[in-house]
């Protein structure tokens, strides 16, 4: 148990700071740095904070001393300590999303699934660590494949069938809805690979399920996306 939680009062302070002047707009938002660390708690391998720390402040991190930056580390350490303590337990993820515009009726799945997708990117090649669990990991990557487009971008490059505009907008709303227990699921995956001693709790169900023609577009180009960084 994490004896530090953030309160509601911490992640606003967090966010301001994240904006502040000394990170130069290179700082990622708070959504983004919560979807990098879920993928970073849950790899086969630790993740240095000075990796994800780096990723998350840019070049204002060098700036030892200065009380901004200072603040936000101790926030940040106190927000992988929440993570890492909530998924250990089964407690699933409550997303940090932000809306795409003022009306704030839809919201940006997309950066949080692009940023899990990096942070995945930093405790080494998944795909490569998986073994022969690999093809088990690819479909529980695919819901983020498609909340970021691209598997559907795949889709088209190869010349696969994609959905109809409704059963897409259907399937993208099921793994919204299904985003916590994707996450959770992704952790139980690795947490279930390093052995029975890590083994606390019951996997939830896999949650959103892909179904074809979007299974069909699965190709080389999304296992890179993991690869790469």
């Amino acid at each position: 148990m994490n004896p530090t939680p953030l309160t509601d009062a911490d992640l606003d302070r967090l966010e301001e700071l994240l904006e502040a002047e000394i990170f130069a707009g290179e700082a990622m938002r708070l959504d983004e740095i919560q979807a990098m660390l879920c993928a970073a708690v849950s790899g086969p391998q630790p993740v240095a904070p000075a990796v994800w720390l780096t990723e998350a402040l840019g070049s204002g991190l060098e700036a030892g001393g200065n009380p901004d930056v200072e603040a936000a580390l101790e926030l940040l350490m106190r927000l992988n300590n929440d993570i890492a303590a909530a998924l250990m337990a089964g407690d699933t993820i409550a997303p940090v999303l932000y809306p795409l515009d003022e009306s704030c009726e839809t919201y940006d799945y997309a950066a949080w699934a692009d940023s899990y997708i990096f942070g995945a990117g930093l405790a080494g090649d998944w795909y490569d660590l998986a073994g022969k669990h690999a093809e088990d990991l690819s479909e529980l990557l695919e819901p983020l494949f498609v909340l970021n487009g691209m598997l559907k971008e795949d889709a088209e490059k190869s010349g696969e069938r994609w959905f109809p505009p409704a059963e897409e907008a259907r399937l993208v709303a099921d793994i919204q809805e299904n985003l916590p227990v994707i996450v959770q699921t992704l952790y139980n995956f690795w947490r279930n690979k390093r052995g029975p001693a890590s083994r606390q709790r019951k996997s939830p169900g896999r949650g959103a399920t892909i179904p074809a023609p979007a299974a069909a577009a699965r190709n080389s180009s999304s296992a890179a996306a993991v690869r790469k960084n």
